[in-house]
């Protein structure tokens, strides 16, 4: 079992002058501790029910994941996950595929269908209704496969029409970055794991709903044909793993025999004594779950 670190709070320590050394000291201390990997979130302001909302400091997914990568050398690096309206497809492809190449092939591509409506309609980001966000969000998912293809050819789509899905340098990673679809919706969400997706992720809300979520996705892959041990599942848990290390470890071992392969966490309080603690207690048992 793999164990991520998802850095969603840029709150602590409350002097924005030390955000840079603070998400620096985390994402060095995480990696020497042996964590997998390294996740932001891709909002622009904080959501109400997480921190105190939308005045806490909030930053860029993608231009973090560039200062991490230069800071780390073998976690994987993803946005957890990228709001399909907030880039154009094309050029999100092109900037996935420049912090694959610059932290030497450890990029992953996180997807969703983008729903902070708040900072949407703050900043200027088109807000349009639920069918065409998951629309675009497909057609995301396709250009950024074909980007990373041999096929460099025009695509042509209902909603974006690229004459030239042209990616030079390619990624690193072979065949491409993994690409994971985030979102429990069991008839759209789930049905494009399935399609497209190397890896699906799911809010770890209980083991009896993480399992629902898993059953769902193998009928979908049935479905497209597709084999399901050839997607993997991984999840957000929602509880601090230091709550109650024992409950958390025995919550891990039952999404490992659902067949899910990475659980992610979320620093609470101090980020570094938050990593320092959970790798003295959490992180070489999660390892030995498998």
């Amino acid at each position: 079992m793999r164990l991520g670190l998802h850095y969603w709070n840029f709150s602590t320590p409350d002097d924005p002058a030390r955000i840079a050394a603070t998400l620096a000291g985390t994402a060095r201390t995480a990696e020497e501790a042996g964590i997998d990997s390294f996740s932001v979130m891709d909002h622009y302001f904080q959501m109400a029910h997480r921190g105190g909302g939308a005045h806490e400091p909030m930053l860029e997914g993608y231009t973090t994941l560039g200062y991490v990568a230069a800071l780390t050398r073998r976690m994987t690096l993803g946005v957890l996950v990228t709001g399909a309206l907030y880039r154009y497809p094309g050029l999100l492809a092109k900037i996935v595929t420049t912090l694959d190449v610059l932290s030497g092939g450890r990029a992953q591509l996180g997807l969703g269908a983008s729903w902070y409506e708040r900072e949407q309609r703050g900043l200027g980001v088109p807000v349009v209704p639920v069918a065409e966000r998951f629309g675009r969000l497909e057609e995301t998912l396709q250009i950024c496969r074909q980007m990373w293809s041999d096929d460099d050819g025009p695509y042509r789509g209902r909603y974006y029409q690229l004459d030239e899905t042209l990616c030079v340098p390619a990624p690193l990673r072979r065949p491409h970055p993994p690409i994971m679809v985030g979102g429990g919706g069991e008839k759209k969400t789930l049905r494009l794991v399935a399609r497209y997706a190397d890896l699906g992720n799911v809010f770890g809300s209980s083991v009896e709903d993480v399992a629902h979520k898993c059953a769902v996705l193998r009928e979908h892959c049935a479905a497209q044909g597709r084999d399901p041990a050839s997607v993997e599942m991984t999840v957000m848990a929602v509880r601090s793993p230091l709550d109650d290390v024992d409950a958390f470890l025995a919550d891990v071992e039952a999404y490992a025999a659902l067949g899910v392969t990475e659980v992610q966490v979320l620093p609470q309080g101090d980020p570094v004594a938050f990593v320092e603690r959970l790798a003295a207690r959490v992180v070489g048992r999660v390892a030995a779950i498998g």
